[in-house]
């Protein structure tokens, strides 16, 4: 099955009860047994629900795995993996890494005696210095939030199997449609499905897919015991959004590269992070992995200046300044002061993080109209 073909009719079927072609929003909390432990597959909804088995059924058939789970949003996912450890244990991480999954790592779990390494994950002789007897985990982002910058999953899960490592891929900047870390021998892929599967920038929720039952096996044990689990009204949010997955992520792509043809081209724009420009350092590798390079793109102005980026942030009328990414509506931020303030300074800028670095997210609007507006704004930074 194409995946455009996936995306309508994997892992759901019509309610037996009615016939509904879309599957129906459980709400409800608990389920009525016919004598203890004789029941229908369903308990209590922290535990199960039939409209958040049909999304998990759905996006393990996306990643082509065999085990999906949700939780309650992407950071809730990553907390489930990280659980999987124990103190002691040691994760290499790549240093351009989304904030919110340093700070869990760094301010949360480090208390619990686990160490995390991080380093540049372009280099896999770097990644093979820091593995030491302790290390049990390899956590990838591939495109990296904010720099963008391509890991070569293919060599990280070489070293992660040659080391007996559990490697991790969020893969939430490039969604299924762009690839598939499990078919490259990941363990685990985790996405945060608020962005681009959800797509509508209507609801917060995570997701692990694996075909690993051992740790599907210990991960449903910790999403039933930690009980950060997603509401049946936005698993079905969710399932709807997927429905439009690939015809979205087509758009995000073309608008993508029309507005990195412009950005390359504006004499204000300096640097342009973007995995399909043949001069960044890791288009080889992304031409290999990917298939096609995605709607984010990070850029900074040849001033570098402060000034001049804050203007560029709150110029723009089509593209809202706010958090998060892969909605419909395009979106533009500064990671810096946003989404990866809580990453120290000196460590931001040790993996390329300029203060004055701009991130966006290309929506699905009209290219032209997009071009547009950020035009107007860098012209009058």
């Amino acid at each position: 099955m194409k995946f455009s073909t996936k995306v309508v009719h994997a892992g759901v079927s019509p309610d037996p009860v009615s016939g509904a072609i879309m599957t129906p929003i459980y709400q409800t909390s608990t389920y009525v047994q016919a004598a203890p432990g004789d029941h229908k597959g369903y308990e209590y909804a922290r535990t199960q629900n039939p409209t958040r088995d049909a999304l998990q059924n759905a996006l393990a058939a996306l990643e082509n795995g065999a085990y999906a789970l949700c939780y309650a949003s992407g950071m809730a996912a990553t907390d489930a993996v990280a659980k999987l450890l124990k103190p002691g244990d040691e994760v290499v991480s790549t240093n351009d890494l989304y904030g919110g999954t340093y700070r869990i790592f760094t301010k949360i779990f480090e208390r619990y005696g686990i160490k995390f390494t991080f380093v540049n994950m372009g280099d896999m002789q770097e990644v093979e210095k820091a593995i030491t007897p302790a290390t049990k985990m390899l956590w990838i982002e591939t495109p990296t939030n904010p720099v963008m910058r391509i890991i070569d999953i293919e060599a990280a899960v070489a070293i992660g199997k040659a080391n007996n490592l559990i490697t991790v891929v969020d893969n939430t900047f490039a969604s299924p449609y762009l690839q598939n870390p499990l078919d490259m021998g990941a363990t685990i892929v985790l996405h945060s499905l608020t962005k681009y599967i959800a797509g509508h920038s209507d609801v917060v929720m995570g997701a692990t897919v694996t075909n690993d039952e051992a740790i599907y096996t210990e991960l449903k044990f910790i999403q039933n015991a930690c009980g950060a689990v997603p509401g049946p009204q936005d698993c079905f949010l969710v399932l709807r959004g997927i429905k439009t997955l690939a015809i979205r992520m087509r758009q995000h792509c073309e608008n993508g590269k029309k507005v990195v043809d412009f950005l390359v081209n504006h004499p204000k724009v300096g640097n342009v992070f973007y995995p399909g420009l043949p001069s960044h350092l890791n288009h080889e590798v992304a031409k290999r992995q990917m298939r096609d390079f995605g709607g984010m793109i990070s850029f900074t102005l040849k001033n570098d200046s402060m000034e001049s980026a804050l203007k560029v942030l709150t110029g723009t009328h089509l593209f809202a300044l706010a958090e998060s990414l892969g909605g419909v509506e395009s979106l533009i931020g500064h990671p810096a002061t946003m989404t990866h303030a809580s990453i120290p300074r000196e460590e931001r800028l040790k993996a390329g993080l300029v203060d004055t670095l701009i991130r966006i997210s290309v929506g699905i609007e009209d290219a032209d109209d997009l071009i547009a507006d950020l035009a107007q704004a860098i012209d009058n930074s």
